[in-house]
């Protein structure tokens, strides 16, 4: 008897997965679910005042490798291994995957398994005046199953996935920020140190122009004025030293943060021992979409948005499940685990929303413009991509002129002061002239470095740009 009720279930069992498989095949036909497709990017065309002649990109090379100075490389291996920001990135990643796992999971029942005793009093009606209490005790697993007819469990997977990698792009974000901010740290304190140095050999300078003024003082060629003046464009000079340190220790701070560190000294070269790179090759804009990790997060911001929408079409469609259980049931233990307690059930079910308060209008109303929101979004990431890599190709150019421009202001001044300095001994130049020269001088040797490092953080910059600094 036992036997042929088992055979019974399975029969029917088996004729009610083949109803439902022959629902998914004519669900499937209804295209309920849209395939992804990549958004059009026609705003890329070219960068500004640049052809695209170029096959290869910088984006590709190693930060390795597109970094020569060793000291800079220990210092961003440093902050990739230490970062904080970029331990929070990580961590975000884990995060994703753990609910893309969840998401793959869907595809398989749930089990349940249950153990439990119950004692109920029962009126003399309920009990038919045989007994006033029972005890009941059970033992046994259930499990639900939802078929994935329109695709919902799908496209819930396949967000989950996009978020994964939209996390994953993020990581490299944050890595490209990091490295552009680590080597701009590194060139800022090299050139800081430079101007330094400069400034101290001003003060130098003036020590010894005021002790020449001095001098030309005891011989009536100058004026107590001209003395006072040169001495007083010593301490002018000298007052930017504290504030120059000051700068220093800032910046060597704020880079110890970058590399997860409390602040300290930082190892450094010279700003004049660095060669920074006469030609960049930018590729060509499209080439964006695979380089830089926020336009890769944006496209995967859409793409998620995307099978949200798909998801949420899903939601008018009849919802297949099968439920089952099996198990013991007794009025007492001794008897529990006898064939006579053995239960079960198999059943089937579809729910078809009709009227549930317009949340599923609601639903597909808002998945619709977040997909909307997240395509403008990918589209003015494009734009700014594209319009920081030609800024930074023209901050490039315009550094690279600046410094030879300043190249012939330099040797002009360095002629003047010495000039001027000769035509002092003799009386043919006032004292005005020399200070003149001299803090024309100071300048233009201050602004050099600043040119330099320009030039220096210009490359940088369109490197991070054009998305280098994650492989």
């Amino acid at each position: 008897m036992t036997f042929c009720y088992y055979n019974m279930i399975k029969n029917r069992y088996i004729k009610l997965l083949l109803i439902l498989t022959a629902v998914s095949a004519i669900g499937f036909s209804c295209g309920v679910m849209h395939p992804y497709e990549r958004p059009d990017i026609s705003i890329l065309h070219q960068y500004r005042d640049r052809p695209n002649q170029d096959t290869q990109s910088v984006a590709h090379i190693s930060w390795k490798e597109f970094f020569t100075d060793t000291l800079l490389q220990q210092l961003i291996q440093t902050g990739i291994h230490n970062n904080l920001d970029l331990k929070v990135a990580l961590a975000r990643v884990e995060q994703a995957r753990a609910y893309y796992l969840q998401s793959k999971a869907a595809f398989f029942p749930s089990f349940d398994a249950q153990l439990g005793a119950s004692i109920a009093k029962l009126s003399e009606a309920q009990g038919f005046g045989i007994r006033t209490s029972a005890t009941q005790y059970q033992l046994g697993v259930s499990t639900v199953w939802e078929a994935d007819i329109w695709g919902k469990i799908a496209s819930n997977k396949r967000a989950s996935e996009a978020a994964v990698l939209q996390s994953e792009a993020g990581v490299r974000a944050v890595q490209t920020k990091l490295v552009a901010q680590i080597a701009n740290y590194y060139y800022l304190l090299m050139a800081l140190d430079k101007q330094l140095d400069i400034t101290k050999q001003t003060v130098y300078n003036w020590d010894t122009t005021v002790t020449t003024m001095r001098a030309l003082k005891e011989a009536a060629v100058v004026t107590e004025a001209a003395v006072v003046q040169s001495l007083a464009q010593r301490y002018a000079a000298a007052v930017m030293i504290p504030d120059l340190k000051q700068a220093i220790k800032e910046t060597e701070n704020a880079l110890s943060i970058l590399l997860g560190h409390s602040p300290g000294l930082i190892r450094r070269s010279k700003i004049e021992l660095q060669r920074p790179i006469d030609y960049l090759s930018v590729g060509v804009p499209t080439q964006l979409l695979a380089n830089r990790p926020d336009v890769q997060q944006a496209e995967q911001n859409y793409r998620y948005y995307f099978e949200m929408t798909n998801v949420a079409h899903a939601y008018f469609y009849p919802t297949f499940s099968i439920t089952g259980s099996a198990g013991l049931n007794s009025l007492s233990f001794e008897e529990l685990f006898k064939p006579a307690s053995l239960v079960a059930s198999i059943g089937a079910g579809i729910v078809q929303p009709i009227f549930n308060r317009r949340q599923n209008k609601t639903r597909l109303k808002v998945a619709q413009a977040q997909q909307e929101e997240a395509y403008y979004g990918l589209q003015n990431t494009l734009l700014i991509a594209g319009s920081e890599v030609s800024n930074y190709l023209s901050l490039h150019s315009m550094a690279s002129e600046k410094i030879a421009i300043r190249a012939h202001q330099m040797e002009a001044l360095l002629h003047s002061v010495e000039y001027t300095q000769e035509l002092l001994r003799y009386g043919f130049a006032n004292y005005n002239e020399i200070i003149t020269a001299r803090q024309s001088l100071l300048q233009a040797e201050l602004g050099n470095v600043n040119d330099q490092l320009q030039q220096l953080q210009s490359v940088v910059n369109l490197y991070r740009a054009l998305g280098g600094g994650w492989r």
